[in-house]
């Protein structure tokens, strides 16, 4: 059983309860893979709040780019926010938003790993034969 906190000390709040429960049947090896992968790919709390924050200086929408969400960074771009509605109500929920998308990625990296990617455990034990 791998401890959280010991592969992603950066973690808190639902984040962290949701990661520990995915790391629980994991060993060292695992969870460290796991915690490389899934730290260059998650997206800060304070990233998307200071991306959602310019969109009151003209660059609306930039955090639902980062977020992967296309489609609503043009439209937040092309109407300043929504009028700023938008851009309101994502700094209120900018944590839920970072959230919901770092779930997303935790799946990924699950499922990369389970179907092989870069992790094969114990593959050059047959070597010599």
């Amino acid at each position: 059983m791998a401890n959280v906190l010991r592969h992603l000390p950066e973690l808190e709040g639902m984040e962290l309860g949701y990661i520990q429960g995915i790391l629980k049947n994991m060993d060292d090896d695992q969870a460290n893979l796991f915690a490389q992968v899934y730290r260059a790919r998650r997206k800060d709390n304070q990233m998307i709040l200071i991306l959602c924050l310019l969109g009151f200086f003209g660059f609306a929408g930039l955090h639902r780019f980062v977020l992967g969400q296309i489609g609503l960074g043009i439209l937040y771009l092309l109407t300043v926010g929504l009028c700023f509605i938008g851009t309101i109500v994502d700094l209120v929920n900018y944590k839920s938003l970072a959230y919901e998308y770092n779930i997303r990625v935790a799946h990924e990296t699950l499922n990369m790993m389970s179907n092989g990617g870069s992790y094969a455990p114990h593959a050059n034990t047959n070597d010599n034969v």
